[in-house]
């Protein structure tokens, strides 16, 4: 199983931008699916995640601009960023909880996609 995290890119503050995770190979089922972001000299922190259901969870930072969706058809999670600030450029990551074998679960991490936000 492979996570492929894209759709990085330079925008300008108060833009938008829409990343996207697909998930490949043979797998059972997609739990929870979650992005992380890392800033330069920083520590890797939770963006959000959501559930294999939909529901989701969002850090202070980015609450109300940022929105986290999914199709389990495709195998893909969206991050869809909006309203972005200087403070958003990081390298995100897509990590997610995947059932290969019904109830055996593993923990698998994307690539990493730059964002970078300027003003």
């Amino acid at each position: 199983v492979q996570l492929q995290a894209s759709g990085g890119g330079s925008v300008q503050a108060g833009g938008s931008l829409t990343l996207s995770c697909v998930a490949s190979g043979s797998l059972f089922r997609i739990n929870d699916m979650s992005w992380y972001r890392q800033a330069p000299g920083k520590q890797r922190e939770l963006v959000g995640y959501i559930t294999y259901s939909g529901t989701t969870k969002y850090s202070e930072s980015v609450k109300g601009r940022f929105t986290i969706s999914r199709d389990n058809a495709k195998n893909t999670m969206y991050l869809q960023m909006n309203d972005v600030k200087s403070e958003d450029t990081a390298v995100y990551y897509c990590n997610a909880d995947i059932w290969r074998l019904p109830g055996v679960s593993n923990s698998y991490w994307g690539q990493g996609t730059q964002v970078t936000v300027s003003s």
